[in-house]
């Protein structure tokens, strides 16, 4: 059973956070800035929270870039990542001028975790999980350091919780066990995910 995460932005900030994305990663491209004060920046919008970017061109990933810790505002995460989704994914090339009208764009903003700047609550027991609502991030020692799958991840792939446990452990370079070993931490997250086509 699917449970999709309560939202905790507005349809105006969701609106914001979108607008601030298509103008970063038009003005990446083109090698311009974008200034954040001359959006609606409403107290939400300036606390600081993680954030993932998604590019997609013609249906088809063109780069996911995100910072889960909250180190700067809102605002400024989802500015940073648009730009860097656009042009550092190291799985892509940088995106075109000619890209740039096929390109839509999603926002994941993750959700307050149990610490102001973090999102991620430990996992004791894995019912604790829920498709949908939950991403999960597993921590390991390493020269990767752990892997990261956002809550819809599960949905899109059609994933059960053992697929989706499996998943996040192979992100992490790990074998699709990984999460049960004694040294590696299971976490789960919530994020608010919104698009332009949505």
């Amino acid at each position: 059973m699917f449970e999709e995460p309560i939202p905790f932005l507005s349809t105006d900030e969701a609106a914001t956070l979108l607008r601030i994305a298509r103008d970063a990663v038009v003005a990446g491209v083109r090698g311009e800035d974008v200034v954040l004060g001359h959006y609606p920046l409403t107290p939400r919008l300036q606390e600081k929270h993680g954030a993932f970017v998604t590019l997609r061109c013609h249906g088809e990933l063109r780069g996911c870039i995100g910072y889960t810790r909250g180190i700067k505002s809102l605002a400024e995460t989802v500015c940073d990542n648009a730009m860097n989704a656009a042009l550092r994914d190291p799985r892509f090339p940088p995106l075109t001028v000619d890209e740039l009208p096929h390109v839509s764009i999603e926002i994941s903003a993750l959700c307050p975790g149990l610490t102001a700047d973090s999102p991620f609550i430990p996992v004791n027991d894995i019912s604790e999980i829920v498709l949908g609502r939950d991403g999960l991030f597993l921590e390991r020692a390493g020269p990767r350091g752990g892997g990261l799958l956002l809550p819809h991840v599960a949905i899109e792939q059609g994933w059960n919780l053992h697929q989706f446990l499996a998943g996040v452990c192979r992100k992490a370079g790990a074998l699709d066990d990984a999460w049960r070993q004694p040294g590696i931490q299971l976490y789960r997250f919530s994020a608010h995910v919104f698009s332009e086509r949505s």
